[in-house]
């Protein structure tokens, strides 16, 4: 696997895109990353749709090789960590959280993050709420419109498509704004909403390779 970085400036803050569908904040060692959607393939599973375990380990192994990369200190889940409760993914994300106890997971609630007392208990996490602001940017699952600040949020999956001579090709994005920084979606089994996307914005569009700005 391939990562590739792009700097930006947001707030007077460097962050750094990735073509792994995660941004990096090297002043607070946080790894930020949205849409997880772990327990997602189960789900299917248990509705009577096969669907391989290897879609979520890959997902968790490209986790993995961002922390070698960018050693963070903790991440910050911006919505949909879980995606139908808890289930045997849940158990096998857990398994791999806990090859890394020194890194602070915080949570920043979803829609699908249906999580009882039990469930937060068994993910072991350090922080859970609607919302998590660090110096001025706050960090919220989906825009919120009454809310004046800087916003990083998830849950459209963004996508850009580029029409060639061929066909067109529909892949993952960022899209900055001058009040947002919407996240793509980290799990590749994800669909790509690219009509429901924020005005007026830049678009990082990245492949396994690189990382374009359109």
């Amino acid at each position: 696997m391939k990562i590739t970085t792009k700097n930006i400036t947001i707030q007077n803050e460097i962050f750094t895109l990735t073509n792994q569908r995660a941004l990096f904040w090297e002043k607070e060692k946080a790894l930020i990353f949205s849409d997880l959607h772990v327990g997602k393939t189960a789900h299917f599973r248990k509705n009577g749709i096969a669907l391989a375990n290897q879609i979520m380990k890959n997902d968790l192994e490209r986790l993995s090789i961002l922390i070698e990369y960018f050693q963070p200190e903790k991440f910050i889940i911006v919505g949909d960590l879980l995606h139908a409760g808890d289930n045997s993914d849940v158990d096998q994300f857990c398994e791999w959280k806990n090859q890394y106890p020194h890194i602070k997971f915080c949570l920043v609630e979803g829609n699908h993050d249906r999580i009882s007392k039990t469930l937060e208990k068994k993910l072991c996490l350090d922080f859970k709420n609607s919302s998590l602001e660090i110096n001025d940017i706050l960090f919220v699952h989906d825009f919120d419109k009454s809310n004046s600040k800087f916003q990083i949020t998830g849950h459209i999956h963004p996508g850009f498509v580029i029409n060639s001579m061929i066909k067109k090709i529909k892949l993952p994005c960022f899209v900055i704004t001058e009040d947002q920084l919407l996240l793509p979606a980290f799990s590749e089994f994800t669909g790509l909403d690219t009509k429901n996307l924020p005005k007026k914005g830049r678009f990082y569009v990245f492949t396994d390779a690189e990382i374009y700005e359109i």
